[in-house]
């Protein structure tokens, strides 16, 4: 048998094959070495531009009186859409990468809060945005909540888990303009679809918290300054293919020899395409959407494992798209994971992911996903500001009203 198998590689062919790679070492060993060494150049040089940056949490206090629609959120997102990366210099030797941003609600023992995480240097530009749109808002810079949980498993219980989309990116989800809000209605004809999410969180007892993040970066075409030999085109090359999908798909066939046209489309039909054309005219963002439910062992209620995933059905939409867990901390096979030691991994790394808001980046860079891609109108609708719509009692509003934003901004 060995002497078989030793005379199989010594033959004509795999000699010859081993000849070829040994006589072409000089070429093909530099370029491996240069790429691997680009590599970890690339990660040294972004690792400390990030760390570099610093980091900043805003709370954002709401008053008790506020009108606003969804637009203006909407206004605000757009203005973190300004994504360049500089120079070949700035992106090779100085690490310099597109900035991102987490928007976050959170439950602290059944308080509802909302928070913006940055970068410092944006901190003034993000404040200014805010108050054009919402000047009776107050900002305060804050501790981070996540560094004041320790995860211990003797003691706390952690779910967690990451979003997707069920269809491909062009495909808008649920909106606040397919809810009406971009008319302002009145207060009580509003049906704003976060009102579920502030209910949820504010319906949770003393000891449990959830934790949703929402992590947002400028998304564009993809090239060198990103590190890639192969240009990537942005979401906008894939909408001619999916409205040609939509077409084909109509139940009233065209006439043998002759292509289908939005004539012969139905009204659902009709109302896909003009729902994606509109929202590829939005500025979009690489997204990624987390969620976190932890509570002491003896107080952790699976039930709201069930609440947090529920409260992002009221964003999909039968013929458009919707969200849907991509990764979760459990399994549903003992034998998928040998004494809970992939499900304890899995929870000790989302919940450092979150702390550390990692994602496009090392060292959770594409933790289980890939980023997708939401418009403003999308991430408005999912990250907004309730009115009087929303009463749950612990969600806290300051009492008073403000006259005008602070007149030190910078400009």
């Amino acid at each position: 048998m060995f002497k078989a198998f030793f005379s199989l590689f010594s033959s004509g062919p795999f000699l010859s094959a081993f000849d070829t790679l040994w006589n072409t070492l000089p070429v093909w060993l530099p370029l491996i070495l240069f790429s691997v060494f680009i590599q970890m150049w690339l990660r040294y040089t972004r690792a400390k531009y990030i760390f570099d940056q610093g980091s900043v949490l805003l709370e954002l206090k709401l008053p008790k009186e506020l009108f606003k629609s969804p637009v203006a959120m909407e206004i605000v997102i757009s203005a973190l859409s300004q994504g360049g990366v500089g120079t070949y210099l700035d992106v090779f030797l100085k690490g310099r990468i597109r900035p991102w941003f987490s928007l976050e609600m959170v439950s602290l023992g059944g308080q509802v809060r909302f928070f913006v995480w940055t970068h410092k240097k944006f901190r003034n530009f993000i404040e200014s945005q805010i108050y054009s749109q919402f000047p009776t808002v107050e900002i305060y810079e804050v501790p981070d909540y996540s560094l004041e949980t320790n995860y211990s498993p003797a003691d706390l219980n952690i779910w967690g888990m990451q979003l997707k989309l069920t269809k491909p990116d062009v495909y808008p989800i649920k909106t606040y303009i397919d809810y009406g809000l971009e008319k302002d209605p009145k207060e009580e004809f509003k049906i704003d679809p976060i009102t579920p999410v502030i209910e949820y969180l504010g319906s949770l007892k003393p000891e449990e918290q959830v934790w949703i993040q929402i992590l947002i970066q400028p998304h564009r075409k993809e090239n060198l300054k990103d590190a890639r030999l192969q240009v990537k085109p942005d979401w906008k090359s894939n909408v001619s293919k999916e409205i040609e999908k939509v077409i084909k798909e109509s139940p009233i066939k065209p006439e043998e020899g002759k292509q289908p046209t939005m004539l012969g489309i139905t009204e659902i039909q009709k109302d896909t395409i003009n729902a994606i054309q509109r929202n590829i005219q939005k500025p979009p963002f690489d997204t990624m959407i987390r969620g976190l439910y932890m509570a002491p062992k003896d107080s952790f209620n699976p039930m709201n494992i069930t609440g947090l995933t529920g409260t992002f059905k009221q964003f999909s939409s039968g013929h458009l798209n919707g969200f849907a867990p991509n990764f979760t901390t459990g399994f549903d096979y003992p034998w998928q994971d040998f004494k809970g030691m992939r499900t304890e991994t899995g929870k000790r790394k989302i919940f450092d992911a979150y702390r550390r808001r990692s994602f496009f980046h090392p060292p959770y860079k594409h933790f289980h996903g890939r980023p997708f891609v939401l418009s403003t109108e999308e991430l408005a609708t999912i990250f907004h500001f309730p009115g009087q719509v929303a009463s749950t009692p612990t969600f806290s509003r300051i009492p008073s009203k403000k006259a005008e934003a602070p007149s030190n901004l910078p400009l």
